[in-house]
Formats: C-alpha cells, sequence, structure tokens
C-alpha cells in the first residue's frame, strides 16, 4: 500500500507540474500579446525622448541638468506603478555645466568658430583675447619642445591633420549578411600590460595642465576628432582635487585647420574665447535610478534592464543615451500597463556616470554582485577605476551574486533591436531565440555568438553575472550623432524605439517568468596571459 501511495503521490506531483507548465505556455502568448498591444498602440517612448532631450537636455553626471532627470524619472517610474523607486548613491565628484561660450577669430578677419568648452575645465575670467600658437603636444616628451614659447598664447595641441576621406555609408541599417558576421566566437584575451599603459596615460591630461600654467598658457584649444563641424567637448578631469587650471576648448576640425593654415603662413590668428562655465559641487555623490515589477516568488531572484541616463553637453543626449533610458522607461511602463505578475521581480536601472567610465553600474556590481580585487589594493576612481577593473583579483561572490538571473542593456542609439548578443555563450542561443521567437516579424530574431563591450552590462560579465546588449540598426550613430553636437531628437527613429522597447518588455517578461534561471559561468579567475611573447612600445 505504502508503495501505490508513493507511486500515486509521485503520478500526481508530474501531473501538476506538467499543468503548471501548460498554463505557462499557454499564458506566454497572451502576454506577448497584450505586451505588443500596449507598446505598438499605446506608447509613450517618444514623449518620453522628447523631455529628457527637449525640456531637461544634456545631462552630464552630476550637472544641475542630470540632476532634474533624476528627479523626473523617478517620479515617471511612480506615476506609472511600479515600486521600490529609489536611487542609489556613489561617489563621483564636481558637477559642471555650460552657460554660454564663445570663440572667434578677430585677426586677421572676424568669424565665429564652432567651437565648445572642454568638459571640466574652468571658465575664462570674460574675453580673453591672445594669439594662436600651434604647437602639438602628445607625450611628456614633447614639453622640451615648447618650453619658453608658450606665454600669453592658445596654445593649439592637436596636429591639424587634414580632411577624413568617408568610406562608410554615413546610414545604415543592418542587412542578414552584416548580422551573419557578428555571428562568430571571438577568442577572449588577456593582456594586463594594456591595462598599465591605460592607466599611465591617464596623468597625461594633469601633466600637461600643470606644463601649461607654468608656461604662462592663456588657453588650450584641440581638434574634433569629426569633420562636418561636429564638436564633442569630452574631458575626464571631474574629480575635485583634478580640475585643470587651463581653460580648454575643442574647436571644429575645418575651423582648427584654417587657424593652423594661417599661424603657418604668418601672423599667427588671435582668437578672443568667452567660456562662461560653472562647477556645482552640493553634491559629489552621482545616483543610478532603480524601480522595479514585484515578482510573485521571492526566493526566484530578479531579472533587470538598463541604460545610461547621463550624457555629454554637445548635444542634447539623445540618441546617446536619451533613447536607450526611454526605452528602458517605456518597457517598464507597457509591462505595468499590463499588470503583468511575473515570477521574478523585474528591476530597471538608469545609470549615471557611464561616459566617465561605465562608473555606475560598476557600483551597482560592487554593492550588489561581487567584489574584485584584495581589500589591501590601492583605492581608485574614475578613469582608473574603469582601466583596472579586470585586471584585479580574485572575483570574490557577494550574497546577492545568484540573484541576478538576466541583466539587457540598451545604449547603442535609437536603432531597431535586431537581437541578442550571446556573450560568447552558445549554451544560452536556443533560450534568446525562444524568448525573441514572438518578435521575430518585427524583426528582432537574431542571436549571435560575438560579445559587444564598451557599455553597461560589460562589468557584470567580468565578474561572470549574465549580462548582455541587444544587436541595434547603427543608423548615423558612429558616423555623426555620437557625443556629437548634432546629438538630438531629430536623429531619433519613433518606429525603431516603439518596437524596440516592446521587444525588451517581451523578452524581460520571459527572463522573468523562465523556469530556470540563465546558467551562471564559472566565477572568473585570473586567466594566463594571451601571448606571452608579445613586446610593447614605451608611448609615455
Amino acid at each position: 500500500m505504502r508503495h501505490l501511495l508513493l507511486a500515486a503521490t509521485a503520478l500526481l506531483a508530474v501531473a501538476s507540474s506538467v499543468a503548471a507548465q501548460e498554463r505557462t505556455q499557454n499564458r506566454a502568448p497572451a502576454a506577448a500579446a497584450r505586451v505588443m498591444d500596449e507598446g505598438m498602440n499605446h506608447s509613450q517612448v517618444m514623449i518620453t525622448a522628447q523631455h529628457l532631450t527637449d525640456v531637461i537636455g544634456p545631462r552630464l553626471t552630476n550637472s544641475p541638468q542630470m540632476r532634474r532627470a533624476e528627479a523626473w524619472t523617478s517620479a515617471k517610474f511612480s506615476e506609472w506603478g511600479l515600486k521600490n523607486v529609489h536611487k542609489e548613491g556613489f561617489r563621483f565628484g564636481r558637477g559642471w555645466s555650460i552657460e554660454r561660450s564663445s570663440v572667434r577669430m578677430v585677426t586677421p578677419r572676424p568669424i565665429q568658430l564652432t567651437a565648445i568648452p572642454i568638459a571640466w575645465t574652468p571658465a575664462t575670467a570674460g574675453a580673453v583675447t591672445a594669439p594662436v600658437i600651434v604647437a602639438p603636444i602628445a607625450r611628456e616628451r614633447d614639453f622640451d619642445k615648447w618650453r619658453g614659447q608658450l606665454r600669453g598664447k592658445i596654445v593649439m595641441t592637436s596636429l591639424p591633420g587634414s580632411v577624413r576621406e568617408l568610406k562608410d555609408a554615413p546610414f545604415e541599417r543592418y542587412s542578414q549578411s552584416d548580422i551573419g558576421e557578428l555571428d562568430q566566437y571571438r577568442q577572449p584575451r588577456y593582456d594586463p600590460e594594456t591595462a598599465d599603459r591605460r592607466l599611465k596615460r591617464l596623468d597625461f591630461a594633469q601633466k600637461l595642465d600643470a606644463f601649461l600654467k607654468a608656461e604662462g598658457a592663456v588657453a588650450y584649444a584641440t581638434i574634433s576628432y569629426r569633420d562636418g563641424k561636429l564638436v564633442h567637448g569630452e574631458g575626464y578631469l571631474f574629480g575635485k582635487a583634478e580640475t585643470p587650471a587651463i581653460p580648454g576648448i575643442q574647436i571644429a576640425a575645418e575651423d582648427y585647420r584654417r587657424l593652423a593654415r594661417l599661424a603657418k603662413m604668418g601672423p599667427a590668428p588671435t582668437l578672443e574665447i568667452n567660456s562662461d562655465v560653472r562647477f556645482d559641487d552640493s553634491d559629489e555623490n552621482a545616483y543610478n535610478i532603480i524601480a522595479e515589477i514585484p515578482g510573485t516568488d521571492p526566493k526566484a531572484g530578479y531579472v533587470m534592464a538598463g541604460a545610461h541616463l547621463d550624457s555629454w553637453v554637445a548635444g542634447d543626449g539623445a540618441a546617446d543615451n536619451g533613447a536607450g533610458s526611454a526605452m528602458i522607461m517605456e518597457a517598464a511602463r507597457i509591462l505595468a500597463a499590463t499588470g503583468v505578475r511575473p515570477k521574478r521581480t523585474i528591476r530597471f536601472a538608469l545609470w549615471s556616470g557611464e561616459e566617465q567610465g561605465i562608473l555606475g553600474s560598476m557600483a551597482y556590481v560592487q554593492q550588489h554582485l561581487a567584489t574584485r580585487g584584495s581589500p589591501n589594493d590601492p583605492a581608485t576612481t574614475g578613469m582608473k577605476s574603469y582601466y583596472s577593473f579586470g585586471n584585479r583579483w580574485p572575483v570574490t561572490p557577494l550574497p546577492g551574486y545568484y540573484d541576478l538571473a538576466a541583466y539587457f542593456n540598451i545604449d547603442n542609439g535609437s536603432g531597431k533591436l535586431r537581437g541578442l548578443y550571446a556573450e560568447n555563450s552558445p549554451a544560452l542561443v536556443a533560450t534568446f531565440r525562444e524568448w525573441l521567437s514572438p518578435y521575430q516579424s518585427l524583426g528582432a530574431g537574431a542571436v549571435v555568438m560575438s560579445p559587444t563591450g564598451g557599455t553597461d552590462h560589460v562589468f557584470m560579465q567580468q565578474v561572470g553575472v549574465p549580462g548582455f546588449q541587444f544587436i541595434q540598426d547603427p543608423l548615423d550613430y558612429e558616423s555623426a550623432v555620437h557625443h556629437s553636437g548634432v546629438d538630438t531628437f531629430d536623429h531619433l527613429k519613433g518606429d525603431d524605439m516603439r518596437q524596440g522597447a516592446t521587444v525588451l518588455a517581451g523578452v524581460l517578461l520571459s527572463a522573468a517568468n523562465a523556469d530556470r534561471p540563465l546558467p551562471h559561468p564559472p566565477v572568473p579567475t585570473r586567466p594566463a596571459v594571451t601571448d606571452p611573447f608579445a613586446y610593447n612600445a614605451d608611448d609615455d
């Protein structure tokens, strides 16, 4: 009798499991239909993007505009019914914003130049007028060449170069062939000396500033790295103790080359620079914005999606990364509006400090997931943290390490989502294809083996947590928009962003309701150097 009871109990358990699985499978198409209806017929993604870009504008980390964005996005999450809306702080540095700026050539004829102050450089004391000197300085060894020649000058520190020939299409959508080329395993490489060389070069900006100050320079100017009168203005000396002494400006390539030609032929042209920029030291912390749709099973962990809310200041931070932030917010709104009750909690993050070294998501990793390195390692901040992170050992998981079942990131402009990068993980391909299958008709069915980097999933990957980035159509992101003065709402594609938010919402829901979380790879350990025989040149 006992055996019969055990057998009956086992059969009942199997039947219940099969029934539960069938209910889940039957619910999945209905849930996908609700997601698609809400995302494609009731979208608010472009309204969200317009407010972030036209109304709030560029969101440099810790700037007054970023503070407004933090408050506004938190309020929207709460308005849409998300729970546990809060911000998580990490030490960053100074805020900085441009009040107004002007750069004019005064002699040999008056011309208004296209230029922008370099981030975190100081203001001029009103308008300053001085002749230029073309003094290319790229390494410390260049200092001696220009010693004694820079007093009272505006120092043009870049080589002027020549107009670049465009070989790639300025606007591009991926073909199936393009996506196919991404579907290849990329052998990992470990070269700790590369990180060491990058860390060494980080100090150069401060050494250059100290040299220019000692030599009595009035200001310095660099050339924009794109043609077409585009400017960018990136700078990285945002720590309180790092603030440069010399005002810096980036000049459009065409204007910079004109100045260089005039200086070569003589006499040197004279510029008038008026850089009215403001520092904000009211709060040294930067903040990630977090919101959730609670899961029904508190033991099942959570899935997560994120994008960085911060941007540079030449444009309005639209494609980079107002687009990704708006799609993350819209996916949250879609899921909240459909009333889903996922098994796992779905967490949304808007990161800060991405443009200065992926610092916001790094802070999240170190607070919630894992630490890298020994407690006795010297403390690092800013870009030094970014370059050294992957070279710190051991990786030590925190108690919440296995709670994160999967993370999905959006940060390549406003292009249509075409699928997912599997990050060299063949075991995930079938699962990703299943999760994307309801959205294949929207163009989002591809899963490629290649890894991708440079954004907020990378430190999760580096500690062994399953973090992923979506494949996106490039559009004009790399050719013109990325970090430039034309990164405005006009370059966003509404149809693509509606599709992207819908696909993201659907993938998150599938991941949240999956029977099992994605497999974690092994906790990373220090790998062997890929090429132990390589020699590297010392480039200062």
